[in-house]
């Protein structure tokens, strides 16, 4: 492999650069409590029919999507205190504030909870959102020429182990043929990736949807531009460490904050038109043609009663990731807390199930 390029290392030399931030902050007590978590058996305790009063959790909600929704959505309050709603989204960060226990549940997509399982920190998902049409898209560095996923080849590519962005990549090259051989993967988390594309360090990363207009107002004059990829990546969820699950009371709050979570998220999906002037431009400083650019490409969400296709896909990714050398191979049906599984379903009308 090339000495040149990510790949030319050793693989665990990688994966500690992307995630050196979190075992700087972590230290000896993180590695310590990874341990601890890595040793406690996951309880399979029936969930208690009521929250216990004096219930709290600590809910991560990135730029203060979460309230946002619960408040236009006019949905009841929930019964339990939310300590503290922490305004982080990133994988990384998360499983940092999970070793911390500063977080008790947090809304990710697939990929974080396998990076805790390979750092050995014990997490399981509770709740499941499908989406059916890609998140992401490539955003090239001002003055490329690349076009299309093909013109990859060569070019350094921002590359986030822990976060969704990364197997985004992966799946993306993967489909176009092209080897780890063939590319340079930049390790970084994905809010270095904007600071990135913009001094040139690397020639393509994988943007939100979300964040691409804002991209392009400032730099497609420059000679930047997007490459769209048909890659899907399946899985929105929420999931919390498995301490916290184990905690029957916390386990209760859990369970009642999925339905909340849910029709949230179908209550934005219905009312795109309110959730632009609120949020994208009330909050994000975008144009109401950026938002409606936005939600226009929103996936429609789907809470399945069971998750068999989900655990299949995270199987896959795993696997993808075992293929690169980046975790080892294990099997992801540890990382489901079935006691969940169907809540979400039950929450919301039948048209959001399938």
């Amino acid at each position: 492999m090339p000495s040149s390029g990510v790949f030319g290392l050793d693989r665990r030399l990688f994966l500690t650069s992307v995630l050196g931030a979190a075992a700087a902050v972590a230290g000896l007590s993180g590695c310590a409590g990874s341990s601890a978590a890595a040793d406690e058996p996951a309880s399979d305790a029936p969930l208690l029919d009521k929250v216990p009063a004096g219930t709290s959790l600590s809910i991560a909600s990135y730029q203060n999507t979460q309230q946002l929704q619960f408040e236009l959505a006019k949905l009841p309050p929930l019964p339990f205190k939310v300590s503290n709603w922490l305004n982080i989204g990133a994988g990384p960060d998360v499983i940092n504030a999970f070793r911390a226990k500063s977080l008790d549940l947090a809304a990710n997509a697939g990929i974080p909870p396998i990076q805790a399982h390979y750092q050995g920190f014990r997490a399981k998902i509770v709740a499941i959102n499908l989406t059916r049409k890609p998140n992401y898209l490539f955003a090239t560095k001002p003055g490329s020429d690349i076009r299309a996923v093909a013109d990859f080849r060569g070019r350094k590519l921002a590359f986030s182990q822990g976060q969704a962005q990364g197997v985004v990549l992966l799946r993306a090259l993967k489909k176009a043929g092209i080897s780890y051989d063939d590319v340079t993967l930049v390790p970084l988390t994905s809010n270095q990736f904007l600071t990135a594309l913009q001094s040139g360090q690397v020639d393509i990363a994988p943007l939100a949807n979300s964040q691409a207009p804002a991209y392009l107002k400032q730099y497609e004059a420059k000679g930047a531009h997007t490459v769209p990829t048909d890659v899907v990546d399946l899985l929105s969820l929420l999931w919390a460490p498995v301490s916290v699950l184990n905690d029957r009371a916390k386990a209760a709050a859990i369970a009642a904050y999925i339905p909340q979570w849910a029709r949230g998220l179908v209550w934005q999906y219905e009312h795109p038109d309110i959730w632009n002037r609120e949020f994208y431009v009330g909050t994000q400083n975008l144009t109401p043609q950026q938002a409606r650019s936005i939600t226009a490409l929103a996936n429609k969400p789907l809470f399945p009663p069971t998750w068999d296709e989900a655990i299949r896909w995270e199987q896959e990714t795993a696997d993808l990731l075992a293929e690169g050398g980046f975790v080892k191979p294990f099997e992801v049906d540890d990382l489901f807390d079935h006691r969940f599984e169907g809540i979400a379903a039950r929450s919301v009308p039948a048209e959001y199930r399938k």
